[in-house]
């Protein structure tokens, strides 16, 4: 089958197989004479495997070492287990990263009042230990990035920056 459709057969883009394909987590396709790639049964059922741990949250490495102990006869379920129970307790580590983010988030959102008046608790908190003669002059203008939206990857410096200053401002909460 054509890259179309292999990719509806296992429910994911024929650009997220050419990026698979690109990093390395599945084999480069077969071709036609005239440079069409061809897909099986095989590589349509490890497309869905990806899929399938990508919904799971598994990180691209993690679906590789998952590969890897799929296609290994000689694995324990014990090294698989191990993998997932890891992945488990990441999550859990972002979900409680992500509950003190909206604490902390809802607290800002409450002081505010959100009428016509320039006072805005929010900003008065972020901006809190900065002096007022420090107040930016202009507004940024963000650069494009690389990267597009959609992309794996995307956005995830940011986040991580985001929760480790949403960490930095829950500890000065518990100070104050």
């Amino acid at each position: 089958m054509n890259i179309g459709e292999a990719a509806t057969a296992a429910g994911v883009s024929a650009k997220m197989i050419r990026h698979y394909e690109q990093i390395g987590l599945i084999p480069q396709a077969d071709r036609t004479e005239s440079g069409y790639r061809l897909y099986g049964e095989r590589e349509v059922s490890v497309l869905r495997f990806v899929r399938q741990s990508r919904r799971l949250g598994f990180s691209v490495a993690q679906i590789a070492e998952l590969i890897g102990l799929w296609s290994d006869t000689q694995r324990t379920s014990r090294e698989v287990k191990a993998l997932a129970q890891r992945h488990l307790a990441d999550l859990e580590e972002k979900r409680r990263e992500i509950e003190q983010m909206m604490d902390g988030l809802s607290v800002l959102v409450k002081a505010c009042h959100g009428n016509d008046q320039p006072h805005c608790a929010i900003l008065e908190q972020l901006s809190r230990g900065s002096s007022a003669q420090h107040q930016p002059q202009h507004k940024p203008q963000l650069k494009k990035s690389r990267t597009k939206p959609d992309e794996p990857g995307a956005g995830a410096s940011s986040h991580i920056d985001l929760m480790a200053w949403m960490r930095g401002v829950h500890l000065h909460q518990g100070a104050h």
